[in-house]
Parts: structure tokens; C-alpha cells; sequence
């Protein structure tokens, strides 16, 4: 049996093949019987639209690229779960690379997605990243381009991010308030900016109450790992400086942390009191419990994907479009890292 056809649809119908082809894109200007007619019989017949044939017509592809750091992040994990549930609700099809945080393979992944004609690129950008032609190139092409989470502030695009320097920021003031003076801050990669908003943060809180910023104090990570905070915990309690707080931009990095400071016999949190990042999955079960700053990565995905719509909507109807950045507003989640006598 011959494969069902727009023409083969258009002739049964005795209508023409553009409006056989707009009623089942959903074009407006389609009478809605006739709109009906079509789908009733195209689904009869069980048409499937050529996709190579669609992008010659719209050059639209309908599938979009998501390059993460990692995978196996529950943040990035939720991110992606997020833009899923929407692509699949809009019949996208989604590209999902990992960068490994390195910014020569995010490159190159962006330049195997555009060779591919995606529709768009959702990106949250490696920590070393600091070139951002690969991006302005996205651009360029047609494609719409959204940034998430770890951005650059300076290339245009829509963005949807957590407010960092607020979390950092309630994060630090929480520990003060709970009577930490001496507080360290699990500092990320130089270049990423939630790395440096979070730090901003943090400083910000320590000088509004009055406390002594120490540079020693912030300690700078390459890989936000378990065991990477178990090294670097473990390297500054043997530099004998006194401290009672920490604020690390990672719950990974966080959870090394309070292993090595049980190691060394500090009592979490009567001696140290610890605030992770991300709410990790794991972060209630852990003993003591975490206390961390909550990431909204299902809707954060969501509105990443309905950003991306409005553009090449827009785009399609030829209207002007202006570029829309989301801010979420950070949550504190408290347990027993943070506070003495904690209760549900």
C-alpha cells in the first residue's frame, strides 16, 4: 500500500493541497468543518506528515536541542522533565546532549544541533564557558535560543534563572540569624555566573550585619562533588581557622562537607551549621538532615519551553519580538543542618 499523502487527502476531499496542509498545522484561517473533515480523514487513513517535507515547506523541524552539564543532576534532571512534558504536549521532538561542563564539547554540541536545522537551543552554559560566538551563531541561523539556570548576562536571548544573589543572600542572613559569626562559603567556578551571584550574596549579608568578610573564607571549587567537599572541608579545618557556618553553593559539595566534619568531631549543627543548594532528592534523608535552597525545575523547564514558543510564534507571524528573562524567587528549605533543637 502507497503512503497516504497531502494530494491523496486534498483529492478525496476535493479541496486543495495548501488547505489540507493547513488545516492539520492548525492555521486559523481554515473553515473549522472543513478543518475537521481533514483530521477525521486523516486520521481514518492513519496519515503521517513527511517531516522532511514539512521542514522544506515551514523550515521548521519541530525538534529542539537541550544541552545540560549533567545528567544525572536532579536539578537538570527536573529541568528536563519540565520541557519534556511541554515539547510532548506540542509534538516536539527533544535533542538532550551533556557538555560534561566543558566548554570545547558544549561547541562542538551546538554545531552538531544547528547542522540538524533545530528549531531551537536550550542551553545552561558549562562552567568554563567564556567564548559566546557558538551562541551568537544559534542566533544567527534562525533558531531561537534560550538560556537556563547558568547563563551570561551580557548575550541576548530569554532566560529563565532562580533569583542567586537573593538565595544567597536569605541563605547567609539564616545562618546568621541563628548565631553563626564566622561563616565559610563554598564558592563556585570563577566565570559561571551563579557562582559569582551567590558569592555576591553571601558578602552582601555578611557586611548588612556587620560581620568581617574574610577572601579565606571563600573557598573555590572546580567540581561541586561529595568528595571535592570532603577534600576542600578537610584542607581549610587544617588551616585552623575558626569558623561556625557554611554556605555552599552545591548540596553535593555540602554533603562531603558535613561527612568530613563528623570526621574531624564537629558536631552538625551544634559546632557547624551547614545550607546546601539545590534540594537535592536526597537532601531530608540525609543525617542531619539538609538544610537547602529549593530549585522549581519542573516549572523552571516549562517556562523555558513557553518562551521558546512565544519567539518563533512571533517570528512566524513576523511580529517584533522583545526578549523575556523569568526569575523564580528562591525558597528556604530549613532542617536540622541549620538549626539547634530542629522540629518538623
Amino acid at each position: 500500500m502507497s503512503k497516504i499523502t497531502l494530494t491523496h487527502l486534498a483529492k478525496k476531499l476535493k479541496i486543495s493541497v495548501a488547505t489540507v496542509s493547513k488545516a492539520i498545522n492548525g492555521y486559523a484561517d481554515v473553515n473549522i468543518e472543513t478543518k475537521k473533515k481533514v483530521l477525521n480523514l486523516a486520521k481514518s487513513l492513519n496519515f503521517t506528515p513527511n517531516a522532511q517535507a514539512a521542514f522544506l515547506r515551514t523550515k521548521k523541524t519541530k525538534v529542539i536541542g537541550v544541552i545540560i552539564p549533567h545528567i544525572s543532576h536532579p536539578f537538570f534532571s527536573n529541568i528536563v522533565k519540565g520541557i519534556l512534558n511541554s515539547a510532548d504536549k506540542n509534538g516536539y521532538l527533544v535533542i538532550l546532549l551533556r557538555s560534561n561542563e566543558s566548554y570545547v564539547h558544549e561547541k562542538k554540541l551546538v554545531e552538531r544541533l544547528l547542522k540538524h536545522n533545530v528549531d531551537g537551543i536550550f542551553i545552561s552554559l558549562a562552567h568554563d564557558t567564556y567564548d559566546l560566538s557558538h551562541l551568537e551563531e544559534v542566533k544567527k541561523s534562525g533558531a531561537v535560543l534560550i538560556q537556563f539556570d547558568k547563563i551570561s548576562k551580557i548575550l541576548n536571548s530569554s532566560k529563565v534563572v532562580i533569583d542567586d544573589r537573593r538565595a544567597g543572600y536569605i541563605a547567609t542572613e539564616h545562618l546568621i540569624k541563628n548565631g553563626c559569626k564566622n561563616i565559610v562559603h563554598f564558592r563556585g567556578p570563577l566565570l559561571a555566573q551563579i557562582s559569582i551571584d551567590r558569592f555576591l550574596g553571601y558578602k552582601k549579608a555578611i557586611e548588612e550585619y556587620n560581620l568581617t568578610f574574610d577572601k579565606n573564607k571563600v573557598i573555590l571549587f572546580d567540581h561541586l562533588t561529595d568528595q571535592e567537599g570532603y577534600r576542600k572541608m578537610n584542607e581549610f579545618i587544617s588551616k585552623k581557622i575558626n569558623f561556625d557556618g557554611l554556605f555552599s553553593i552545591s548540596d553535593y559539595a555540602a554533603t562531603g562537607a558535613i561527612e568530613c566534619l563528623k570526621k574531624n568531631n564537629f558536631h552538625v549543627p551544634n559546632d557547624v551549621k551547614v545550607i546546601g543548594f539545590s534540594n537535592w532528592i536526597l537532601t531530608d534523608k540525609l543525617t542531619p538532615s539538609l538544610t537547602t535552597i529549593d530549585h522549581p525545575g519542573v516549572l523552571m523547564g516549562k517556562t523555558c519551553f513557553n518562551l521558546f514558543l512565544n519567539e518563533i510564534t512571533s517570528k512566524a507571524k513576523k511580529v517584533k519580538f522583545k526578549y523575556e528573562k523569568k526569575t523564580f524567587t528562591p525558597k528556604l528549605i530549613i532542617r536540622e543542618s541549620s538549626v539547634l533543637n530542629y522540629q518538623v
